[in-house]
């Protein structure tokens, strides 16, 4: 299997993550292509034609995209238990929850590098991050109990989202007055599978 990857996609982390904590890494080769909004690359296109990344081409059934698809097929294929039935919609909302974090911080990356100066719209980008600190908000009162439960695909999900936060948008301080999130982030930022795929740029 070949997963098609661009920089430090929070999306991309979430599949490398589940790689690492089903133990299929060593089956899938890595590609670096172009994600870019404007000039994807011809090769992700080719695989995905909403050119988005991540992308995972199979060699025996079609490419899968959307990293909810791709770490489902995953967890299947290793039997894995990350989507637990016991809890299945509680997991599944939370995974939504932390792609709706991811998407719109990735979206305010964008705003900024790819709209002319002029056009940048701080209005836009205050809607995006108001949807980041609700969602935050609701981890910190509604999901920690979860979170603090056996790993599955919602923990990996949050970790990320978390983990693009402090990449990206440090300066939004996302910790303050979410203690028990926080402090639920610290423990799952040591896990071995966070370390081994620390982002770079």
């Amino acid at each position: 299997m070949k997963l098609l990857r661009a920089g430090p996609s929070p999306f991309v982390r979430k599949v490398l993550i589940t790689l690492e904590e089903t133990n299929l890494t060593d089956q899938v080769e890595l590609v670096d292509v172009t994600a870019s909004p404007l000039t994807p690359d011809p090769t992700l296109t080719a695989a995905n034609p909403v050119g988005k990344i991540p992308a995972l081409m199979r060699s025996d059934g079609p490419t899968l995209y959307d990293s909810r698809v791709i770490c489902r097929y995953l967890d299947h294929r290793a039997e894995a238990g990350l989507y637990p039935e016991a809890r299945i919609w509680d997991t599944l909302v939370l995974e939504a929850t932390a792609d709706g974090i991811m998407e719109a911080a990735v979206l305010i990356i964008y705003e900024e590098r790819f709209r002319p100066a002029e056009k940048v719209s701080l209005d836009w980008i205050e809607g995006q991050w108001a949807k980041v600190a609700r969602a935050l908000d609701a981890l910190e009162t509604r999901w920690v109990s979860h979170l603090h439960g056996p790993l599955d695909m919602g923990h990996i999900a949050v970790g990320c989202a978390l983990g693009y936060l402090d990449f990206r948008h440090e300066v939004r301080s996302w910790r303050t007055g979410r203690p028990e999130l926080a402090r639920w982030f610290d423990g799952f930022s040591a896990r071995d599978s966070y370390q081994a795929t620390q982002p770079e740029g």
